[in-house]
């Protein structure tokens, strides 16, 4: 027999590709931080001495969902300003209270309260986009939990950097060169958006991006007033200024992508772009509705993420599987607009894909990273099962997660967090919410809540 690490064995395996596939009774051997075997139980048992052996007779295992877009420190902003307008609710709340309160403390707490409610969904890999990107970066190694880290870029001064400059100096510095060979960690480029970044770093930033195969995260198209604006100002719509400037092409990400016409998505799968696509957050913000169906048609990679607990208000994956084939029938009119095993898809390598790691996660697959989720389907909620896709997208949520593995390295067992303390982490939650709590007090001129 084989001598190896792990050996998990599980009800049904999803592996994702080939598309729509389900192997019943099977188990992924794993040694280190890999999957060295993927085959039917029975032969496994008779293939391999694990050191571990995770028998889950009940369970469907699945990759580790990857969360394409997110603000992760903004947890702690979770509930602050509700109900609100995109443009109201960054000018008057998020960005005033992020001016006074963001610091590489609050990024520190933020991130670890995510890190946590991820880990605790099966999401084993955020692509994220905040200040102090260097501490994001710090937290996630040190957890063991797999990030793609966004160099932020905008041209306003923050407690992070005063220019354009700076942020990208400090963000090649300070996280790309900090964390080179980490495996773990990848970095992406993060212009925040068009209408907070003028042309010269744009353009410095595509021509870095080219130079380091690194992919470029920006919110595009987020609202029609957005987009009206830019025509208004620069004579063209987004996506057609960064055309112009050259950083429409396969290492490009566009987030929320709600108003496109025919030619763009034409444009987007010619060019092999992504999309990164946040139902729940647009619906709450009621930004629009990105055109999922049509861009899949067209060819285009679409991801699925759940942007900032502060938009959403939660950072759960499944929420934004269902909610995105939901979605996507309505809009389109069909009920195949999006199939579950599509949206089971968008979720894990369609993400991988979009942040340049589908060679490595995404997927069950011999070769690849042991990202891997287990879910209980054997749950009232979820009986009787005739198609596991169908049951992991309409009928499972996060609260059936019992098991997570970045890389190999068990995060998540029968439901406890293994490396991050549940308690600790929520008492300083609610210390920043007393703290934060005194600046809403003064703003709406209501009892201000005692500071620590």
């Amino acid at each position: 027999m084989d001598t190896i690490d792990t050996l998990i064995s599980a009800r049904w395996v999803v592996p994702v590709v080939p598309d729509g596939l389900t192997l019943a009774d099977h188990s992924v051997a794993i040694h280190g931080r890999r999957i060295v075997d993927l085959l039917p139980t029975a032969e496994a048992l008779r293939k391999y001495a694990a050191a571990t052996h995770h028998e889950l007779p009940g369970h469907a295992l699945i990759p580790g969902l990857v969360n394409a877009h997110t603000h992760a420190a903004m947890s702690l902003l979770r509930g602050l300003a509700d109900d609100l307008t995109l443009e109201t609710w960054l000018r008057e709340h998020i960005w005033p209270t992020e001016a006074r309160w963001v610091s590489e403390a609050f990024v520190r707490d933020g991130t670890r309260l995510a890190i946590a409610e991820m880990l605790r969904g099966g999401t084993t890999c955020f692509n994220d986009m905040y200040f102090f990107p260097n501490v994001t970066a710090r937290v996630a190694a040190g957890l063991g939990m797999r990030a793609s880290i966004g160099m932020i870029v905008i041209d306003f001064p923050t407690a992070w950097a005063d220019n354009a400059d700076e942020y990208i100096a400090r963000g090649l510095r300070e996280v790309m060169d900090a964390h080179k060979g980490e495996s773990l960690i990848s970095t992406c480029f993060a212009p925040h958006a068009p209408y907070t970044i003028s042309d010269a770093p744009l353009a410095r930033i595509r021509t870095l991006a080219d130079e380091l195969e690194r992919p470029v995260h920006i919110h595009l198209h987020e609202t029609a007033a957005e987009v009206a604006r830019h025509v208004e100002q620069h004579g063209c719509r987004p996506l057609a200024r960064l055309d112009r400037l050259g950083l429409v092409g396969p290492n490009l990400l566009a987030v929320h992508m709600t108003q496109l016409d025919a030619e763009e998505i034409a444009l987007l799968a010619a060019r092999g772009a992504s999309v990164a696509h946040c139902p729940q957050s647009n619906l709450k913000l009621a930004s629009g509705f990105c055109e999922v169906a049509r861009l899949r048609e067209a060819g285009v990679n679409v991801a699925l993420g759940t942007d900032g607990a502060a938009s959403n208000n939660d950072l759960d994956m499944w929420d934004e599987m269902r909610t995105a084939a939901l979605l996507a029938k309505g809009v389109a009119g069909r009920a195949d607009a999006l199939p579950a095993r599509e949206a089971l898809r968008m979720a894990t390598l369609g993400g991988a894909q979009a942040l340049g790691l589908g060679e490595e996660i995404g997927s069950i697959e011999c070769g690849k990273a042991a990202d891997l989720v287990a879910v209980d389907l054997v749950r009232i909620e979820t009986q009787p099962v005739y198609d596991p896709n169908s049951q992991l997208v309409y009928a499972a949520g996060r609260e059936a997660v019992t098991h997570v593995w970045v890389a190999g390295r068990p995060q998540l067992v029968d439901r406890e967090l293994v490396q991050l303390d549940a308690t600790e982490i929520m008492a300083n939650a609610a210390a920043w919410r007393e703290r934060i709590g005194v600046q809403i007090g003064e703003q709406i001129g209501a009892p201000a809540a005692p500071a620590d």
